[in-house]
């Protein structure tokens, strides 16, 4: 559930509310005796934190499926290298 910033149009008063998205806008002032109407802000919201070697949905998985996906990554064989051909010589005429 979001945090929500109002400000009073009366008053000034700035205050922040944790409801729910489905929740009606707020309409009054809470501070007693102003009775004045209620404004909702925009904000930048939330910023989304992703922590963690990456963002792939295997980064979070179990530490057994961790360390048998690192068993079959040492078992695979990997491919040898091309052999490296020999630079050309200079013939001295």
């Amino acid at each position: 559930m979001p945090n929500y910033d109002y400000e009073c149009q009366k008053c000034g008063k700035r205050f922040e509310v944790f409801q729910s998205m489905n929740d009606a806008k707020l309409k009054d002032c809470p501070e007693s005796g102003c009775e004045g109407e209620v404004k909702r802000l925009l904000g930048t919201g939330g910023g989304i934190i992703f922590k963690g070697a990456g963002f792939y949905q295997t980064d979070y998985r179990s530490s057994s499926y961790q360390a048998g996906a690192k068993a079959d990554v040492a078992s695979t064989p990997t491919p040898a290298a091309p052999p490296a051909t020999p630079a050309p010589t200079k013939s001295a005429d």
